[in-house]
């Protein structure tokens, strides 16, 4: 399985208007070659180089597996979003408040769908993937606030 952004590649500076020093939309996101047995997707985009230790931006959950681009801003008909570390049930955006961070957006192919609500908590959708990953993939930009990409 493998995670891709038209946006930018796996390395590369994060374009400003997928942060929150831009238009703080969601990038356009390519996943390829799913597991056939894979029943959903599930999204989580983190900063492991926060000052307080990783920072989530981004939980989506339960997509289905047949999705393979979701477009600039696109949350798929049927996804869930669960809280991040700013506190809503929505994308944001990197922003970091010093320096360079890494930001990871990772993908999992599960064998279920998750049995939880729109809002759900990070911790509780890693519990619900627990035994259920047939796959993963993941792709990472950086982005200092400073720059001027």
């Amino acid at each position: 399985m493998k995670i891709q952004c038209p946006a930018f590649a796996d390395g590369e500076k994060i374009p400003q208007e997928y942060t929150m020093n831009g238009e703080n939309v969601v990038p356009p996101l390519a996943i390829d070659d799913v597991p056939a047995k894979a029943r959903s997707l599930a999204l989580i985009v983190d900063d492991p180089d926060a000052p307080k230790g990783t920072f989530t931006h981004w939980l989506l959950f339960n997509l289905n597996p047949k999705t393979r681009d979701l477009g600039e801003d696109g949350i798929p008909p049927g996804a869930m979003q669960g809280v991040n570390d700013f506190g809503h049930a929505e994308y944001g955006g990197p922003k970091p408040p010093s320096g360079e961070h890494r930001y990871f957006f990772k993908a999992y192919a599960l064998d279920s769908f998750l049995d939880l609500k729109n809002g759900a908590r990070r911790s509780e959708i890693e519990a619900a993937m627990e035994g259920h990953i047939v796959a993963t993939a993941a792709l990472m930009g950086k982005y200092a606030s400073d720059s001027n990409s």
